[in-house]
C-alpha cells in the first residue's frame, strides 16, 4: 500500500501533516491505514505520521502527528525538563531515543534542538520555552529561523540506550523461581 493512497482516509489535520512528509521524503518505507513510517529520512532515524493527532496548545492551538525520532541518550535527572519543556518531547530512556511531534518537520527540528540545549544545560526550561515562541512567531514574519532549519547538534550514532543497572543477581533470581515451584507445589 502506497502511503499516498492510504492517507486519502485521514482526517484533513492529520493528512495534510503526512503529505508534507511525503513530499519531502517521498513515498514510506511502509504504510498502513493508520500509520506511515520513513526509516532514515534526511537526519532522522524514523519518521511516523499518524492518522491520529493531538491538540497541543503550546506556543499556539496547532496539531501534532508527525513523530521524528533520533538517537540520544539523556541523562536521568533531565527527563522531568523536558516534560516541563515540552510535552511532545518524548524520551525513551532504555531505547535510547529522543522524539518531538509535531505538525512539521521545522517544528520538530525546534523542538529537538531546544531539548539539547536543556539537556547539555545551555538553556534552562523558560529560556527554551521562550525562545520556541520567538522562533515560532518569527516563521510567521519569515525571519530568520536558525533552530527550525535543522538539527544545530550531532545525534548519536547507533545504541544510545540506557539498559539500567541489575539488582537482583542470577542467584537471587534462581532462589525466588525456586520459592515459586515451592509455593505452586
Amino acid at each position: 500500500m502506497q502511503g499516498s493512497q492510504s492517507i486519502k482516509s485521514w482526517p484533513e489535520e492529520s493528512r495534510e501533516a503526512a503529505q508534507l512528509v511525503i513530499d519531502q521524503y517521498g513515498e514510506p518505507d511502509e504504510a498502513t491505514e493508520t500509520q506511515l513510517t520513513w526509516h532514515k529520512p534526511g537526519p532522522w532515524k524514523r519518521i511516523v505520521a499518524t492518522n491520529t493527532f493531538y491538540p497541543h496548545n503550546f506556543p499556539a492551538p496547532h496539531i501534532d502527528s508527525v513523530e521524528s525520532f533520533i538517537d540520544y541518550r539523556v541523562p536521568v535527572e533531565r527527563f522531568t525538563p523536558l516534560a516541563e519543556f515540552d510535552g511532545s518531547v518524548i524520551a525513551e530512556r532504555t531505547a535510547g531515543e529522543v522524539s518531538a511531534r509535531c505538525h512539521d518537520e521545522q517544528a520538530n527540528f525546534l523542538a529537538l534542538n531546544l531539548m539539547h540545549d536543556i539537556v547539555t544545560g545551555g538553556k534552562h526550561v523558560q529560556e527554551a520555552r521562550a525562545y520556541y515562541v520567538k522562533e515560532f512567531a518569527d516563521y510567521r514574519r519569515r525571519k530568520p529561523t536558525p533552530y527550525m532549519e535543522g538539527l544545530r547538534f550531532r545525534p548519536a550514532q547507533g545504541n544510545a540506550g540506557d539498559p539500567d543497572v541489575a539488582i537482583l543477581s542470577d542467584e537471587e533470581l534462581r532462589e525466588a523461581e525456586d520459592d515459586g515451584k515451592k509455593r505452586s507445589e
